[in-house]
């Protein structure tokens, strides 16, 4: 019998990746809720902190209503699963043209978003994070944007263009993703 782990071992361990001979069939086939499937692997989606929840919802608010009131798809929010290949990946916030929206909605998305957000948590790995936006522009993503609290920056990743850094003095805008949209940077972290 080995040594019994305390609460936070415990916690660490099961956030580590989890090595399964499932398929990604048999993922989307199974009711596992609050992982993400990449490589083989499941990967656990814990809890956010209050700061996290804060700056997503300030951003889907935003995002939210300039989609809406310009008709030009829908945002979706945490555990709304995406298929990248053989990875089933979880953004924190999605935006769908509306013309990419599948007629089933009882399934996770058979593709890529087309913008994808995410808010680096102190429990994410910024290299996985990366790599995840990688995966996204690999997978046909038009842009990804990682938001880092600590640094209250936001990195915009484009396929085939240099990584933009806006700080809180920056406009965040859609470019031609989610077209017309913009607000300032310093506005996800109020």
């Amino acid at each position: 019998m080995g040594i019994p782990k305390n609460g936070y071992e415990q916690a660490a361990i099961s956030l580590a990746p989890l090595e399964t001979d499932m398929t990604v069939d048999d993922f989307l086939e199974s009711e596992l809720e609050i992982y993400e499937y990449v490589e083989g692997k499941l990967i656990p989606i814990p809890p956010t902190p209050v700061e996290h929840g804060n700056i997503s919802m300030n951003l889907s608010l935003s995002l939210g209503q300039h989609v809406r009131k310009n008709q030009l798809g829908r945002i979706y929010v945490p555990y709304t699963g995406f298929q990248i290949g053989d990875c089933v990946l979880i953004p924190d916030i999605a935006f769908v043209l509306l013309t990419q929206i599948p007629d089933d909605l009882s399934n996770v998305f058979p593709h890529s978003p087309d913008l994808a957000v995410e808010v680096v948590s102190p429990s994410d790995a910024f290299r996985r994070v990366v790599r995840k936006a990688l995966d996204y522009l690999e997978a046909g993503t038009k842009m990804v944007w990682i938001v880092e609290p600590t640094s209250q920056t936001v990195r915009v990743y484009r396929s085939e263009t240099p990584i933009r850094v806006l700080g809180i003095n920056d406009p965040l805008t859609g470019e031609d993703v989610v077209e017309g949209f913009s607000c300032q940077v310093a506005q996800l972290f109020e």
